[in-house]
């Protein structure tokens, strides 16, 4: 745990300093975007990475969560910093309720359940047009505030988004070590097995599920009231798989590999923006790369390289001596 604490305390320095070595409102809006991805890979990494359950609608708990928080705060006027924690019980409890069933299922079954739960609340978004403003969007969305302190600015919204995923990603980091995070680690590797030292699989199963769920409907919150607009295009399919990507390419079971995913792949369309048609083909190339070459995802794969190199050093020099 010593190596995790020192991990976490140079997380908070980079995150610290990075506006000042990034400046420009531009660069600040897309470290904001790398905050709520990276709230939304670690919410699935502990579904996908350490309970073993695929999820492709991740992107629907994400919607579903800023739509509440935007309908109640333009619609109803209720306070912005309680919409989040209403979006967060509601989205929760739904993923509580339908992950009994869902969660039943196995495999690429699983895989297209969820794939329909995520299709259904797109649809919603869209047909649901007197609450969400359907394809057109829901714009007002008034920005945080504490005690007449206004979040309405980039470099403002990035301390305020990465305090929250750091508090996100203290809390994976205690679970995952925690005796529940054991337990996940079991049902991954066999249920059978850890049905037989007496964990509650399928309880504990639906809990994570809520639990990732609702950390998604957190991150929806936060990124309907810092871009004070949203539209069904952000939460649909194609953004399920990139979060699929995230998890994978940053690492499975691994919280700051997701991290390391998600900035990879919210700072990658900057720079392939001349493909942007072609963002799909890049992600499933990259996938394949990763499976190929780097099974254990960045966050594993990176000191592997760097431990060949430097094998490989050694033997050049000990071969030339």
């Amino acid at each position: 745990m010593k190596s995790e604490s020192y991990k976490y305390v140079l997380l908070i320095l980079v995150v610290a300093i990075l506006p000042f070595v990034f400046k420009g409102s531009y660069m600040m809006n897309v470290l904001v975007f790398v905050g709520i991805n990276t709230m939304l890979a670690v919410s699935l990494n502990l579904l996908l990475g350490y309970a073993g359950q695929i999820s492709l609608g991740h992107a629907g708990f994400f919607g579903l969560g800023a739509y509440i928080s935007g309908i109640l705060t333009t619609t109803y006027g209720i306070n912005s910093w309680l919409t989040i924690v209403i979006s967060a019980v509601v989205v929760g409890s739904i993923a509580f309720v339908i992950g009994f069933p869902v969660l039943k299922l196995k495999g690429h079954y699983l895989a297209m359940a969820t794939l329909g739960l995520g299709i259904i609340m797109y649809i919603l978004f869209n047909e649901a047009v007197s609450y969400t403003g359907g394809p057109s969007g829901l714009s007002g969305i008034p920005n945080l505030s504490v005690n007449g302190f206004l979040f309405d600015n980039d470099i403002k919204n990035y301390y305020l988004i990465w305090g929250i995923t750091l508090l996100i990603i203290l809390l994976a980091l205690n679970l995952v070590h925690s005796r529940i995070g054991r337990a996940l680690r079991s049902i991954h590797d066999s249920e059978v097995a850890a049905r037989v030292m007496g964990v509650n699989a399928r309880l504990l199963k639906v809990q994570i599920f809520a639990l990732s769920a609702s950390i998604s409907a957190i991150a929806g919150s936060l990124y309907a009231h810092t871009m004070s607009f949203i539209a069904p295009a952000s939460f649909g399919f194609n953004f399920s798989i990139e979060l699929v990507t995230m998890v994978i390419i940053g690492g499975l079971a691994s919280i700051y590999g997701s991290l390391l995913g998600a900035a990879l792949l919210t700072l990658l369309p900057e720079v392939l923006r001349a493909f942007q048609d072609y963002d799909i083909i890049v992600y499933g190339l990259l996938l394949i790369l990763m499976t190929m070459f780097m099974p254990g995802g960045l966050i594993k794969g990176i000191p592997a390289f760097i431990s060949s190199v430097r094998r490989r050093f050694h033997k050049g020099v000990a071969g030339n001596a």
